[in-house]
């Protein structure tokens, strides 16, 4: 970054499109501003703690296939996590995974503030912005998750692809159901529960009564352009199924 825009806003990419779908990409970006400390090693940037891998040219591929506008973060949720209220205690995270991060620790109630009003509110207003000017009838919410926790080494995570969900299983159920009529294990509020970790899309979606699909991708899915390539078509299709029993 450069000096001249250290401490400014830090706004997420938005793409445009014509369909009346709203993609979403919380933690799609590893990127941490020259004036943020965190203290850590540059590899721990790569790893699953500091970005959902692949999220975002998976979420670049879906929207291209459904002529569908997104919005894309653009900071390393090691940083800010976006999809935290600003009031929870994982929004600053110091520990994540078993991974310290010492320059989020005691960080003082002002630079906390700064990073709300830097990083998580331009983000969730992009996201109010594109919902007042494309009108969605639905929102996807794309994050991806490791096989297992490093935490939970003995916890293994089978399924490829899950659904979240919170109060609202409009579109997760024909989203499920389109998965598993393509012979795919997919979890029903796993490898999380939408119950408890659901921020943006209860904020966004639920909040106004939109539907919306919160979809996991098991990282080692997205290992290669190829692999990002195949799961875009299939999720295309059934993205786009969900959205006709709407």
């Amino acid at each position: 970054m450069a000096a001249r825009d250290m401490g400014r806003a830090m706004h997420p990419v938005v793409l445009a499109g014509t369909a009346p779908i709203l993609l979403v990409a919380d933690h799609a970006s590893n990127h941490v501003p020259d004036d943020v400390a965190l203290g850590i090693d540059a590899a721990m940037l790569d790893e699953h703690v500091a970005i959902d891998v692949g999220t975002d040219t998976l979420t670049r591929a879906l929207a291209r296939r459904l002529d569908a506008p997104a919005v894309i973060a653009s900071v390393s949720r090691l940083v800010i996590d976006l999809n935290r209220d600003v009031e929870a205690a994982g929004l600053v995270p110091h520990l994540s995974d078993g991974r310290v991060v010492p320059g989020n620790a005691d960080l003082p109630p002002g630079a906390r503030a700064g990073r709300v009003a830097r990083f998580h509110a331009p983000y969730h207003a992009a996201i109010d912005a594109a919902v007042a000017r494309h009108a969605p009838r639905l929102l996807v919410a794309m994050h991806s998750f490791t096989p297992r926790l490093a935490t939970r080494p003995d916890a293994a995570r089978p399924w490829p692809v899950g659904i979240l969900y919170n109060e609202d299983e409009r579109a997760a159920r024909p989203m499920i159901a389109a998965l598993r009529a393509r012979g795919l294990p997919v979890g029903d509020n796993e490898p999380y529960s939408g119950r408890e970790l659901n921020y943006t899309m209860n904020r966004h979606a639920e909040a106004r009564g939109l539907p919306y699909i919160n979809i996991e991708m098991r990282q080692d899915e997205l290992a290669d352009a190829a692999a990002i390539e195949r799961w875009a078509d299939l999720l295309t299709e059934a993205v786009r199924e969900t959205a006709a029993r709407l």
